[in-house]
């Protein structure tokens, strides 16, 4: 009886906590989506300044955005560095997530932590630190500094993704290939990099939103010449009223969602299989 007792009581408590989370997660969605359905309406609007609801509708802030030359140069300049800190960062990912689950030595823990540190220090803290040393590099300003900055930031991503792939990595087969006569660069092009594929997209994929999203150190390494899109829309809502960053808020949210649900799909494609 006693037993029966504490089993209800245990199940309780657990369907409790179970709906405790639900709803902070609930709340937690909510809240990140609000500002969503509050900008994408607005981009919409007719009206010359920000009005929520929009009493008219109309598509001319997308026409301002796309028509616009330093709008247009700022997305180009986006997507091009994104693209190169994703392809560089998920280079150096992998080659990393290899070595620390292959290796076996006393410091792993604090090489861990390291490369886990830009993730975890305050953007500023990051953002002041590449600066002051991109200052004596002569780095300030140049496209190869946005992309070695952005990819100090989005390799802790890609170490993770692909970390968590490699945790169920049969190891045996790479024995097996090479029973059969596989060399090794044979057997990681052709074994472990399709069975870890869908970490190394997901890695990929986190590298080039951290790219393109990110504002704190791009701020401090641009210049007139070089401007990313979050430092455009930055200036937009700090130093003029430009509703063109609706628009430009909206199809961020937009892309950034898209991308990033493409390595789910992906990984749900091959379990259907």
């Amino acid at each position: 009886m006693t037993e029966m007792t504490a089993g209800r009581a245990k199940g309780s408590a657990e369907g409790g906590l179970g709906w405790g989370l639900k709803t902070a997660v609930a709340l937690t969605a909510l809240l990140l989506i609000t500002p969503t359905v509050v900008v994408i309406p607005m981009s919409f609007s007719g009206a010359d300044t920000f009005k929520f609801p929009p009493e008219s509708w109309s598509l001319r802030w997308y026409r301002s955005f796309f028509g616009s030359e330093k709008w247009m140069y700022a997305l180009l300049t986006s997507v091009q560095i994104g693209l190169l800190v994703a392809l560089t960062a998920t280079v150096l990912g992998v080659a990393v997530a290899l070595g620390l689950t292959r290796s076996r030595f006393r410091g792993i823990g604090i090489v861990r932590s390291m490369l886990m540190a830009p993730m975890i220090m305050p953007g500023i803290v990051v953002a002041v630190a590449i600066y002051g040393v991109f200052l004596r590099w002569q780095l300030n300003g140049t496209a190869i500094g946005f992309v070695l900055a952005h990819t100090v930031l989005a390799l802790p991503f890609v170490v993770t993704a692909v970390s968590t792939s490699l945790a169920g990595y049969d190891r045996t087969m790479d024995v097996a290939a090479a029973t059969l006569g596989a060399t090794p660069w044979t057997t990681f092009f052709r074994i472990t990099v399709p069975l870890v594929a869908p970490g190394v997209l997901s890695g990929f994929a986190f590298a080039f939103v951290t790219s393109l999203d990110e504002v704190v150190v791009a701020l401090f390494l641009q210049t007139p010449d070089i401007q990313t899109l979050p430092v455009q829309m930055y200036n937009s809502i700090t130093l003029e009223i430009d509703p063109t960053i609706a628009a430009a808020s909206s199809l961020m949210v937009v892309v950034t969602t898209l991308i990033l649900l493409v390595p789910q799909f992906v990984r749900r494609e091959r379990r259907t299989r």
